[in-house]
């Protein structure tokens, strides 16, 4: 009675013996491959896009200005209830986006030039609130034309806003808007797209005829 006893005792042991050395190893196998890495969590992605190739096309040639503009966005007037004549809208439906361009004649009056430079100015620094910096690049265009183009980073509606003049007759100004409540940091490529669409339009720009 005493050996079946004493055998029992030894039988449950090992079991557990070996139960236990299984829990261990298998701990040890899962535990294995993190030593000497620390854990760091992957950062925060955005989608992917995919950006088609830039192509351009002549604009229509009933404005009193010419520049060759994106084939990935649809000309419209404007629909702003301010729109005056020769106003439009360069829409980009695939990025929810539109580059607003409005136009002044100077009619050769150095005060309704400054007036137009001042509210330019002024429409782009009502986004100071919100932007981290302004930048502003002055450039010549191969057709002699003065522009101006500000570029605006952080949380604000407008991205890049730009004027060009001929400083006695046109005045066209634009500026960059999306509709999309998206983070400035996910539409990154997009906007760095529709910026060389931007300066595609003012390296083509000519002035046609003073519109009535």
């Amino acid at each position: 009675m005493i050996n079946k006893t004493f055998k029992a005792k030894i039988y449950r042991f090992k079991w557990i013996s070996l139960l236990v050395s299984s829990i261990i190893i298998l701990a040890v196998l899962n535990i294995k491959p993190w030593q000497g890495h620390n854990y760091m969590p992957k950062p925060y992605g955005y989608n992917r896009i995919i950006l088609p190739e830039h192509t351009y096309e002549p604009l229509a040639d009933t404005l009193p200005y010419t520049f060759e503009v994106s084939r990935q966005a649809t000309v419209l007037t404007s629909d702003s209830p301010y729109a005056e004549k020769a106003w439009i809208d360069i829409r980009y439906p695939a990025f929810n986006a539109a580059i607003q361009i409005t136009y002044k004649q100077i009619k050769a009056n150095p005060k309704l030039f400054r007036e137009y430079l001042q509210a330019a100015h002024q429409l782009t620094a009502k986004h100071q609130i919100r932007a981290y910096s302004i930048e502003e690049e002055v450039i010549q265009t191969p057709k002699g034309y003065t522009a101006v183009v500000f570029a605006l980073t952080g949380q604000v509606p407008s991205q890049y806003q730009f004027y060009v003049t001929d400083s006695a007759t046109h005045f066209l100004r634009g500026a960059l808007y999306f509709h999309t409540a998206s983070q400035n940091d996910s539409l990154a490529p997009i906007i760095e797209f529709i910026r060389q669409d931007i300066m595609h339009i003012l390296y083509t720009l000519e002035w046609r005829h003073s519109s009535k």
